[in-house]
């Protein structure tokens, strides 16, 4: 009955092995996770401090970035309201040119073309 018992070591040896190794996968978790958190909380510093130097440097040039905003969006409006208007001023000249461009149709063959033809029938 020894070689009994010799198996039922090398059995609970290997449970025993298997609960350390799943108990190294979860503690490799629990490592991963917190750094994860670790590394969210270094970037959230870092981006608040990039963001009030921003701030600050915004500041130092002379305006807030809300009326500069302001400022490029009237000067947005007023530039799309300038092309708005050349628009509508030009657009039936536009369509007259395109039509009379369609509807012009030259009856007149090419000199290339008639001596291309005359080449190739002999005349």
């Amino acid at each position: 009955m020894n070689s009994g018992s010799g198996i039922q070591e090398l059995m609970a040896a290997e449970t025993r092995a298997s609960q350390i190794v799943a108990e190294a996968r979860i503690a490799r978790g629990d490592r991963m996770k917190q750094a994860k958190v670790d590394a969210d909380e270094l970037i959230k510093t870092y981006r608040m401090e990039q963001q009030d130097a921003f701030d600050k440097k915004a500041a130092a040039d002379g305006g807030s970035g809300g009326n500069a905003s302001a400022k490029l969006q009237a000067e947005t409006q007023q530039d799309i309201q300038a092309m708005q208007a050349m628009f509508h001023k030009n657009a039936q000249k536009a369509v007259d040119v395109l039509l009379s461009k369609c509807c012009e149709v030259s009856l007149e063959v090419p000199t290339a073309r008639v001596r291309s033809t005359q080449k190739l029938y002999g005349k």
